[in-house]
């Protein structure tokens, strides 16, 4: 089964397709004019999408290789470009909308996580398919993934792995990562954890994989990268603007289930045998999604959606905490 619509737009060749797209553009609902920000650039899927119907796009990526290839789109030409690049994690979104002039954006959206594109390139040592250095670094610059295993404490190590990859062997694990130290490649590193899990070849998930993910998100910041996003979009988004945030892990989709569960006041109800608590600040956010994910169609098409989540808001006119901009800036 095909599919249609926003991605009859992306290129035969394109390198990633995004999760979820025909629902995140229904969502943001773009409309000529419209300023929206792309917080996850990656290779554009969404981007080329809300081009299409007219908007301008702020773009964001800590990936100097995706801003690279996003510097050769027509749209970030003329005076007026309708493609703004910027080269910075999304937790800058502040500051990077103002250094060009934004005050307020009529959306934004997120596709949280590693992209297609670098777990496909061995180079960057995101993925165990390939050997590659033991890297995991999306701005690729700062401490890598080697840096962390090769010099951190046994305790360190199984704290990341079992808060962030909710590893429950992750003491286990810990103490073969040091023991085998120093590990220089992904390969090195997948040896090791299966050895320490018993892995059996052929089943259906590698035990590697949440240590893997476990490490990447430390690498990155990434749970405190969201953080900061869902703060500085709800410092920026008009009243009547649109979030938009598709995740692939249920940590992330944790953070984002809760920000807009406490933001819109859909708080749990007092006990009747509690006095009567008093009314909390005014909803941030209405009109809030359940969790949205793939249709068999594109599943199909693309197996990447099968763990992806959208979640999505619309602010309301009640004015934003006065300290969101500067935590996110």
């Amino acid at each position: 089964m095909s599919l249609s619509g926003p991605y009859d737009l992306l290129p035969a060749d394109a390198p990633h397709m995004p999760v979820l797209l025909a629902e995140v553009v229904a969502a943001l609902a773009p409309a000529p004019g419209a300023v929206i920000v792309d917080a996850t650039f990656g290779a554009g899927g969404y981007t080329r999408a809300l081009l299409a119907a007219g908007a301008t796009v702020h773009a964001f990526d800590r990936d100097p290789d995706a801003i690279a290839a996003a510097r050769l789109w027509p749209e970030t030409q003329g005076d007026a470009p309708r493609l703004v690049l910027h080269h910075r994690p999304f937790s800058e979104l502040a500051a990077g909308l103002a250094e060009a002039g934004v005050a307020a954006i009529d959306a934004v959206v997120a596709d949280i996580g590693v992209s297609s594109m670098q777990l496909d390139q061995a180079g960057r040592g995101f993925a165990f398919s390939a050997d590659g250095p033991l890297d995991m670094r999306m701005a690729q610059e700062g401490p890598s993934a080697a840096d962390f295993l090769n010099t951190a404490s046994e305790e360190a190590i199984a704290d990341v792995l079992f808060h962030l990859g909710e590893e429950r062997q992750s003491r286990r694990v810990a103490r073969a990562i040091v023991a085998a130290r120093p590990l220089a490649t992904t390969g090195d590193l997948a040896r090791v954890v299966r050895k320490a899990l018993g892995h059996k070849p052929g089943a259906p998930k590698d035990p590697a994989t949440r240590s893997f993910q476990a490490i990447r998100i430390h690498v990155n910041d990434e749970l405190g990268e969201l953080n900061a996003l869902l703060d500085a979009a709800t410092g920026l988004l008009a009243p009547g603007g649109r979030l938009a945030v598709v995740s692939f892990h249920s940590l992330e989709d944790r953070i984002v289930k809760q920000f807009l569960r406490e933001a819109s006041g859909a708080l749990p109800a007092a006990s009747r045998h509690l006095p009567m608590a008093a009314a909390g600040p005014a909803p941030l956010y209405e009109r809030v999604s359940k969790a949205i994910r793939a249709g068999e169609a594109e599943l199909a098409a693309n197996p990447r959606a099968r763990s992806a989540t959208l979640r999505h808001a619309i602010r309301t006119t009640a004015p934003a905490p006065s300290d969101a901009h500067r935590r996110a800036a």
